[in-house]
């Protein structure tokens, strides 16, 4: 895998439509949610992502059976036979730690390693295990593993000392089992929390408030299977919007749901390009100069972190200079300089970048950094002038379900 590379020659406008896969930050942890129920579930609209991929292997590592047609997704979780996940499959995907929250429910015992992912900063786990303390589980950290045991969960209140994501997902999906009623206040409003409590909900839980900062989950006995479909991935939608901003483009997204892209889409306008929205699909067009813009990364709804190395290579090709403040990891900076190998003319300072534009793209060879920076320069890539080479392309994968494709079929030269 690794040594593959997408090769891209630059200066081709993207004109026509894409459509978007489902949501690999929604889709991940609605899978471990699976866990919890005694009976089969069916997920629909299932990205074909190497994360979606390791978080299967996973659950088929604890005794759960997992099969794929198309682009459903079958598990079946009725008899768990182990409460591990194994050290590999975690160091590769930080998303392996929200299977804690439903083993724990399930079975009453977790063990899984410290996790890995993408060298974006630091993502401390310390909310999560404070938070199944709270509902009476005790903590154990040794070799390299967290051990978490308790005779029976039950509701508590529990605070976030940050509106952390995966912190959320999992001591939700922790209380769905849990005897009584369990509040979480400063909780993360994104999107995919929504969806990962509409799934609990389908399979039989009781969670109200899963989008705002106070999400109240009263425990059942049991949850038992549904089927679901995943919400469209809002990350991908904007990185295709940006790749036709940065071309001239005329594109049409198709499969998104406007409403959660109002961050991305507030700035694409400002930057001077038209945005038209349908009922699920966004059409963007581009007239006249790029004008820079200055974005600061925020937990939703503000402009998420997760577009930042995307916009900043945007803003390679707008007039003026912008300024990117990254709030959300401190390390999200490393795509800069792959980005001035190609001609950027960007200086970091601290938490924030400043990009200087117009610049001249030129063809180069570069690397992925991690999943968004890999996105940013296959980005850039397509308005530079001549060839790029993106190696490291493992990473993209873990985000993007058919890249290569789907931007060929839009007008880009792109190849694998």
């Amino acid at each position: 895998m690794s040594e593959d590379k997408i090769i891209i020659e630059g200066g081709h406008r993207l004109k026509g439509s894409i459509t978007v896969s489902g949501a690999k930050n929604a889709v991940l942890p609605v899978i471990t949610a699976t866990l919890l129920s005694s009976t089969p579930c069916r997920i629909i609209d299932v990205p074909k992502l190497a994360d979606v991929e390791v978080i299967s292997q996973v659950l088929e590592s604890l005794g759960a059976k997992v099969s794929f047609l198309d682009k459903d997704l079958y598990v079946d979780a009725s008899n768990l036979s182990r409460c591990e996940a194994s050290d590999d499959m975690v160091r590769k995907m930080r998303a392996s730690i929200l299977v804690m929250g439903p083993l724990l429910a399930r079975t009453g015992k977790a063990k899984v390693s410290m996790p890995g992912g993408c060298a974006i900063g630091t993502r401390p786990i310390d909310l999560h295990l404070k938070g199944f303390e709270a509902m009476g589980a005790t903590i154990r950290k040794e070799h390299g593993y967290v051990l978490a045991e308790t005779a029976g969960l039950k509701g508590a209140r529990i605070y976030l000392d940050f509106p952390s994501v995966g912190a959320t997902e999992n001591l939700m999906m922790a209380a769905a089992l849990a005897k009584g009623t369990t509040i979480l206040e400063n909780t993360a409003e994104e999107p995919e929390i929504v969806d990962l409590a509409n799934f609990l909900n389908a399979m039989g839980g009781r969670v109200r408030g899963a989008g705002t900062k106070i999400i109240k989950i009263e425990g059942v006995p049991e949850l038992t299977g549904c089927e679901h479909q995943v919400i469209p991935d809002r990350i991908e939608a904007g990185s295709y919007l940006i790749a036709a901003a940065i071309t001239g483009g005329d594109l049409i997204v198709e499969n998104v749901i406007p409403d959660h892209l109002k961050p991305v889409i507030a700035k694409l306008e400002e930057v001077g390009c038209f945005i038209y929205e349908g009922e699920s699909s966004l059409q963007i067009k581009t007239a006249g100069p790029l004008q820079a813009v200055d974005i600061k990364t925020l937990p939703y709804p503000g402009f998420p972190t997760d577009m930042q190395a995307q916009f900043m290579a945007l803003m390679t090709k707008a007039q003026g200079a912008s300024v990117i403040t990254e709030t959300v990891f401190e390390n999200r900076f490393m795509h800069a300089e792959e980005l001035r190998r190609m001609g950027a003319d960007i200086r970091i300072n601290g938490r924030s970048a400043v990009v200087e534009g117009p610049s001249h793209l030129q063809g180069a060879a570069v690397k992925s950094t991690d999943l968004r920076a890999g996105m940013a320069l296959v980005i850039a890539a397509l308005a530079a002038e001549g060839t790029t080479e993106v190696g490291n392309i493992s990473l993209i994968d873990r985000g993007y379900d058919n890249l290569v494709e789907k931007l060929q079929q839009v007008g880009a030269k792109i190849r694998r």
